[in-house]
């Protein structure tokens, strides 16, 4: 290697590029393979605590919201484990540098753990995103297998009530009866659509109570005013179901939203870990040679 010619304003001094790399890419390799066996390990023992946790049986074990919380705790503390034993093995492995300075090593070292996290992360994405295509293509070849017990499944809810609320509405008033007007047309789908469609503007209309009370009262043999409070009775119960059904979804908006603003600080600071057990690993193995 040619010697470069370097002015300090003093004396001329020779300095010669040092022909190995600065990056220890076998070490890298090895802390970022590191990372990834001991994350899988702690993912197989949080899901082992988990199921410890949680019960049949209703009053016992963890509830649902315990849970969340702790496997949120875990995935924070799985990353910053796993990235601080890769850190380290990636700082304890890598080449020796002679004739650096202790500055320019420390900030090597820190690479070197960054790196090895960085490709730990893209190794457990590759696995997750190859976990989600099988999961996918699993579920699309079964689709033919249980479209049935889907359309029975989808039938128990239909619009904003539930199949029950819809069979209590049209009740005959005497058990076993049969329907006063049985050879008629179904009126399901039609009192499905009324009460959709006023609940999705906000209340079903005046009027159209009336009209769904004269229905209820041909249909399964009762007065207009029983009718009538069978109407409001199940428009109220589709209302609370709807509002039900709008706060679980605000409530997985929240978490999910809480859940990815945790994860991206988790690795950061995961990232952090693996560039400071780095530099530790890195110093110890100066020190031992």
């Amino acid at each position: 290697m040619r010697p470069a010619q370097v002015l300090t304003g003093g004396p001329v001094v020779d300095t010669v590029e040092s022909p190995a790399s600065a990056v220890s890419w076998p070490a890298i390799v090895a802390g970022g393979l590191t990372a990834v066996t001991a994350t899988l390990v702690l993912l197989m023992v949080g899901v082992g605590l988990g199921f410890s946790s949680v019960s049949p049986w209703a009053g016992q074990g963890a509830s649902a919201t315990s849970l969340a919380v702790g496997a949120v705790i875990w995935l924070i503390v799985v990353q910053w484990l796993s990235a601080g034993v890769g850190g380290y093995v990636a700082g304890r492995l890598r080449t020796n540098w002679t004739g650096v300075h202790r500055d320019e090593i420390f900030f090597r070292d820190t690479a070197h753990g960054l790196l090895a996290w960085a490709l730990s992360t893209m190794i457990g994405v590759a696995l997750l995103s190859s976990a989600a295509g099988t999961i996918i293509g699993a579920t699309a070849r079964g689709v033919g297998a249980v479209s049935e017990g889907a359309v029975q499944a989808a039938a128990a809810t239909i619009g904003p009530l539930s199949q029950y609320d819809l069979d209590v509405l049209m009740r005959p008033a005497q058990g076993g009866a049969a329907p006063r007007d049985a050879a008629a047309t179904d009126v399901v789908p039609e009192v499905t659509r009324i009460i959709a469609h006023g609940l999705s503007s906000g209340d079903v209309p005046p009027a159209e109570r009336i009209y769904l009370s004269e229905i209820i009262a041909a249909r399964a043999g009762i007065s207009q005013e029983d009718a009538r409070q069978r109407v409001d009775q199940t428009i109220e119960r589709a209302k609370q179901a709807a509002v039900e059904t709008r706060e679980v979804a605000e409530t997985a908006r929240k978490t999910a939203a809480k859940v990815a603003l945790f994860g991206a600080l988790a690795m950061l600071i995961g990232a952090f870990v693996a560039s400071a057990a780095a530099a530790f690993g890195g110093r110890l193995r100066d020190e031992t040679s």
